[in-house]
């Protein structure tokens, strides 16, 4: 009998050290992938159709936008091929989100850049008018990629590009708030990254391979004394809209995504 009461004590004791271990995780650690399969995930792209996204300002999706391998790609070869007169970003124009957790996965080749856009609207000249940016960038090469120092020799001009500020790095709220350097996991180009943004009135979170990188309240003073003070300054509607499209940047660069999914909060 004592035997017995030992055994259930010492089975007792385990099932709490892992209940308390998993009580211990940080909310630095993305819990996304343990949630895949629950039903309030709505997928915005599905491997194989691109049913619901269509150009910003447009009605269908611009050339070079196509699925390929189960991933949803940016063609650059096949959107220089065909006269286009628009914008190349695109959106899911199916239906607007408020206050959501997207998910995404997502890579760039070498010098490559992108961006992540939601509470988006229509009628501007372009999505950076007036949404909020999750960069995406090559942050290690971008500049060299991009470097016209030896044109610009020949021209008589020696100055080199600048280096890519924290404000314009992956993951960054763009030109708004920095995303954390120490937090920061980014897999080299050609390898595979997810992102994951959760919006609400109370707080903003930027998610980068399972970290948390940033955070931010929308429309504190805080976050107006910095959309006044810089870059946006002069758009009057940045990141005014409460609810509103997502979107992916062109960038005249390649890109890959797969798994779109968000759940509204």
């Amino acid at each position: 009998m004592i035997r017995k009461i030992a055994f259930l004590v010492l089975i007792v004791s385990i099932y709490a050290c892992k209940s308390e271990t998993k009580k211990a995780l940080p909310d630095t650690e993305d819990k996304t992938e343990t949630t895949a399969t629950d039903d309030d995930w709505i997928y915005l792209f599905d491997g194989s159709s691109t049913e619901g996204w269509r150009a910003y300002n447009g009605e269908e999706l611009p050339p070079g936008w196509i699925v390929k391998d189960g991933e949803l790609t940016f063609d650059t070869q096949l959107g220089l091929e065909q006269d286009y007169k628009g914008g190349k970003d695109i959106i899911y124009g199916a239906e607007e989100f408020e206050n959501f957790e997207l998910y995404l996965e997502w890579k760039l080749p070498e010098g490559g850049n992108s961006g992540i856009f939601y509470h988006l609207k229509e009628g501007y000249g372009g999505p950076p008018e007036v949404s909020p940016e999750y960069q995406l960038i090559d942050d290690e090469n971008y500049a060299r990629m991009h470097d016209l120092t030896a044109y610009n020799t020949s021209l008589g001009y020696t100055e080199k590009p600048e280096e890519l500020k924290p404000l314009q790095q992956t993951a960054s709220d763009y030109a708004m708030h920095a995303a954390n350097p120490d937090e920061k996991i980014l897999h080299p180009v050609g390898e595979w990254n997810s992102s994951k943004i959760v919006f609400t009135p109370e707080k903003v979170e930027h998610w980068l391979n399972g970290k948390k990188v940033l955070s931010f309240v929308p429309w504190s003073d805080e976050w107006y004394e910095k959309k006044n003070s810089d870059k946006w300054k002069n758009s009057e509607d940045y990141g005014k809209y409460r609810s509103g499209y997502i979107g992916l940047q062109d960038h005249s660069s390649p890109i890959w995504f797969k798994n779109i999914k968000i759940k509204k909060l």
